[in-house]
């Protein structure tokens, strides 16, 4: 009798076995294909913009880098002024967003009331939902009308006669610039550095924070020495995720930059980037080099976020070896 039990049993318990192997199989099979679509797409993108870009390597070289020239007429192109504004714009918006952001996220977690922090933080998440033309025109009718009447002609007048700060904050107040350019998309980024601050402080646990006031450290000290060492590396991955965001952001960038294709010390200027002349100039571009200038300003903005995402990534590294 407990033979022709047992026997049942284990002929179920087999095909189960056996039913959760093929299962296992599959999602095994389904995942590595899933990688390896990703490095076929990546590939294929890489494959079609370097393709794209021939015609415009051959024809200017090395010099497409270093020419400020951007002429259709005569087919004479130039990505300088394009990846001047992309950088400047993109680091004027870290270094407004980066220590907001992170006040932010300490504000929420150390020192708001509790009723106040989910309202607040849903707020501050709701930012990165805006569609980015609704920043452009925002930052066009708003909020460049303000910088032009308030700000630029009091820092023109503050700085005209400081050596560097003159040159850097010189010419007619245009309302319009890369500094303007760089505030939207530090407005922009702001969420995405904000929110994964707040999570990633909120993973510290809390016998640190009481260690950490039980020697008399204050919320200062307990930011510095505890919360942010503890936390680097997803502070470090936030900020990387708002800079991308910021080299690549096309449609608020296009309205308030002002789309000038030169180099002017000024921040006040007007300039243009990489996806704001792309956007502004594809639809627009008749003949083989004209569309490859395009192109290949597309493999630069590629191979720039490759760039700041590979420096990233080994910093990260350095980062877990010393902690090891």
């Amino acid at each position: 009798m407990e033979q022709s039990v047992s026997q049942p049993a284990v002929a179920d318990r087999g095909r189960s076995l056996a039913r959760i192997a093929i299962i296992d199989r599959v999602f095994h099979q389904v995942t590595r294909a899933a990688a390896i679509a990703v490095l076929i797409i990546l590939g294929g993108v890489i494959v079609s913009l370097v393709h794209g870009s021939l015609p415009s390597m051959k024809a200017f070289g090395f010099g497409f880098l270093t020419s400020q020239a951007w002429n259709p007429v005569t087919d004479n192109f130039g990505a300088l002024p394009a990846v001047y504004g992309t950088i400047v714009t993109s680091l004027i918006a870290m270094l407004i967003a980066v220590p907001v952001g992170l006040g932010i996220a300490t504000f929420l977690t150390e020192l708001c009331p509790h009723p106040l922090r989910h309202p607040i933080g849903v707020a501050i998440e709701l930012l990165a939902g805006i569609p980015s033309i609704i920043y452009g025109i925002w930052g066009l009718f708003i909020f460049a009308p303000f910088i032009q009447a308030h700000v630029q002609p009091a820092v023109i007048s503050a700085f005209g006669n400081v050596p560097v700060l003159s040159t850097l904050f010189a010419g007619p107040p245009y309302g319009i610039g890369m500094l303007t350019a760089g505030f939207i998309l530090a407005i922009m980024v702001l969420p995405f550095i904000a929110s994964i601050s707040r999570d990633v402080f909120e993973t510290v646990p809390p016998l640190l924070k009481e260690a950490a006031a039980g020697i008399g450290c204050t919320t200062w000290e307990m930011m510095r020495h505890v919360v942010l060492p503890y936390t680097r590396v997803g502070v470090i991955g936030g900020v990387m995720l708002g800079l991308g965001r910021a080299l690549g952001e096309t449609m608020a960038v296009t309205f308030v930059i002002g789309n000038a294709h030169k180099v002017a010390p000024s921040l006040f200027a007007p300039g243009t980037t990489i996806s704001a002349t792309i956007a502004n100039e594809f639809t627009e571009a008749v003949g083989d080099i004209y569309t490859s200038a395009l192109i290949q300003l597309g493999l630069i903005l590629f191979f720039l976020t490759f760039i700041v995402l590979a420096c990233a990534r080994y910093m990260l590294m350095r980062i877990e070896q010393k902690s090891a």
